[in-house]
């Protein structure tokens, strides 16, 4: 499948999971913090059983490489990121919430631009400059 397809699957499950953590957060009485501990511990069994077959790539990965997925995606993305994102969604409509926690690609792509080598293009530049003009006009307000 092209990876366009699973960045649009990535949108769906985010946006469809949000609702009902939102549901449960509310509904439980739970705290952002215990959310995302939930959330993180089902994630972990699924992932770990589905990731299996690959656990010996670890070890042949490297320690800078694994420095970056810790820093990167444990630290910045998966704790600050997303207990920030369930504070968020505990207090504030769906509406509000998610169109500003989903400008995210912005901040990807020029990190991809400023860090990564990665070009930025007139089309890409004007797509950003819409998506985030989109979310400036639903969150206003």
């Amino acid at each position: 499948m092209k990876p366009q397809l699973f960045a649009l699957l990535t949108a769906i499950a985010w946006g469809v999971g949000g609702y009902f953590e939102k549901k449960g957060l509310h509904l439980g009485k739970l705290s952002p913090q215990m959310g995302i501990t939930i959330r993180t511990f089902v994630a972990l069994i699924i992932l770990a059983f589905i990731s299996y077959p690959q656990w010996k790539t670890v070890t042949q990965a490297g320690s800078k490489a694994l420095l970056y997925m810790i820093i990167g995606g444990g630290i910045v993305a998966g704790a600050m990121g997303m207990l920030c994102f369930y504070i968020a969604i505990k207090g504030a409509s769906l509406g509000k919430v998610m169109p500003i926690a989903f400008t995210s690609p912005l901040f990807g792509a020029l990190m991809g631009v400023m860090f990564g080598g990665e070009s930025l293009t007139f089309k890409s530049a004007l797509g950003i400059c819409m998506t985030v003009g989109g979310i400036v006009l639903l969150t206003i307000g």
